[in-house]
């Protein structure tokens, strides 16, 4: 028989604050070394915590979008541990009355949908980080407390996903939504991000779960898609062959793709939660909660089966849109400039996206507002430019910023519609290629395609390639 996997994951995210959630330290990454730190942050005695109203706001935000019950009375509590980049012995967490529970992630895989429960959504501090001596025969590490206390959301699903697939599904949906929700920037190269998986085998249908392992620090999905698939491949062969699978917690080895034992269930810390003496319970009222729904926006799923319906894109075409709340943003933008929906899409997606990846700059750099582009799209169904003529254009008007009349003006770019004077061209192309003339009237219909190509190049583009194929056909009957 073959067995069930079960799946969890817990979700570590960095909240998007200008200040640290317990201090006035600034959040943000790449400043030099234990810079920004204060008595509060670095556990020195006598200081007391004071609770960021921003993380508590981005929390619920988070939790409501998550469809989450949000706890009217909550509290922290103290996690207890000792590590190196812990400067106080404790991490400020929520154990006994989470923030937020009971919510719901609806993923996608293979074209059928699932609800993945959540079983909790809380607010914690986040610990410094360890920094290894890398030189060979390095026997020391140097800490940075830089990090130590920046707000960190956690969102634990409940173990109801059963495939690496839809793990990844649900990490994708979870980082996008929390992207578009501007509650954090998720940059998993920087730590913003990071997942622990609980994985197990049972029986299909059995109401009781095999024993589970937990995998932690998971830095990218691509790794925890392998830890998943990993584990589930070392559990099944445990079982076959007869033993059991130990209850203990593992890491993940990059370099040679496989889980290696971290502590053993025995050997698990026990962090001794109580609760937080020196802050107060938080009461959330209703209209602190209004504030914060009213605050909601259309999150990436439900615009993405909106573009589907109301402009009739393709399914591609939407995933790539929709993958950025500032793309999405602009792609409507220029279709309320006026804009066809698929020719705006198709600009967006290859010309204006190739050259902020070129330029490396962001959307909110470009020169090309959505109306402009929304007149360039405008001018090629007009048939004023080509759209090769168009190209040209667009990538003057994305450096200087001007109009795409203005520079159509000074290019004289303007296409050439005229029968009469491409009926000339039309004749001395045909005179100058006799063998590809011969060639269309036996019968070669990529002959024609050579001889546009050529009347094209004659006219430096600016040709209507409609009305040359049209010319062409009438001069070779």
């Amino acid at each position: 028989m073959e067995l069930e996997p079960t799946i969890g994951l817990e979700a570590h995210t960095h909240l998007l604050t200008r200040s640290k959630v317990f201090c006035g330290c600034a959040n943000k990454f790449g400043a030099p070394p234990n810079t920004l730190v204060c008595p509060v942050c670095m556990g020195l005695p006598g200081c007391l915590p004071v609770l960021n109203k921003e993380a508590v706001n981005l929390t619920i935000k988070a939790a409501l979008a998550l469809d989450c019950k949000i706890a009217r009375f909550t509290k922290f509590d103290r996690k207890n541990y000792y590590y190196p980049d812990l400067p106080k012995n404790y991490q400020i967490s929520q154990n006994y009355i989470n923030l937020a529970s009971d919510g719901t992630l609806v993923i996608e895989v293979d074209g059928r949908k699932k609800k993945v429960g959540i079983h909790n959504v809380h607010l914690e501090e986040d610990a410094g980080k360890l920094l290894h001596g890398e030189e060979p025969g390095a026997n020391y590490s140097l800490v940075d407390l830089n990090r130590a206390g920046v707000p960190l959301l956690e969102i634990v699903s409940k173990p109801e996903m059963k495939s690496a697939a839809e793990v990844d599904a649900f990490m994708h949906i979870l980082r996008d939504m929390l992207i578009y929700l501007d509650v954090s920037l998720c940059k998993m190269e920087e730590g913003a991000l990071r997942f622990e998986a609980s994985i197990s085998l049972a029986a299909p249908g059995s109401k009781k779960l095999g024993d589970r392992v937990e995998v932690k620090n998971l830095n990218s999905m691509d790794a925890v898609v392998k830890t998943v698939e990993y584990e589930i491949k070392r559990q099944r062969e445990i079982l076959a062959a007869g033993r059991e699978v130990e209850r203990e917690t593992r890491l993940w080895d990059e370099v040679r793709l496989k889980t290696t034992r971290m502590r053993t269930k025995e050997l698990a810390h026990d962090y001794r939660y109580f609760p937080e003496p020196d802050l107060v319970p938080l009461v959330i009222d209703e209209k602190w909660l209004e504030e914060i729904r009213a605050s909601l926006i259309e999150l990436p799923q439900a615009r993405k089966e909106r573009f589907i319906r109301e402009y009739g894109l393709p399914e591609y075409n939407v995933k790539v849109l929709v993958a950025s709340r500032e793309m999405a943003d602009y792609f409507e933008e220029v279709v309320k400039a006026g804009a066809e929906p698929k020719a705006a899409s198709n600009w967006i997606m290859v010309d204006v996206a190739a050259w902020l990846n070129a330029q490396k700059i962001e959307l909110t750099e470009f020169k090309v507002s959505s109306r402009m582009l929304a007149r360039l799209i405008g001018l090629v169904a007009k048939g004023t430019i080509t759209h090769t003529m168009a190209k040209e254009v667009f990538l003057e008007m994305a450096g200087t910023g001007k109009e795409a009349e203005e520079v159509i003006k000074i290019r004289g770019l303007v296409q050439i519609s005229d029968e009469a004077a491409l009926g000339e061209i039309i004749d001395k192309v045909i005179s100058e290629n006799p063998e590809a003339v011969a060639d269309y009237k036996s019968g070669k219909p990529q002959a024609m395609q050579f001889l546009i190509g050529k009347t094209m190049r004659a006219t430096k583009g600016q040709a209507n390639p409609q009305l040359v194929q049209s010319i062409l056909k009438g001069k070779l009957k």
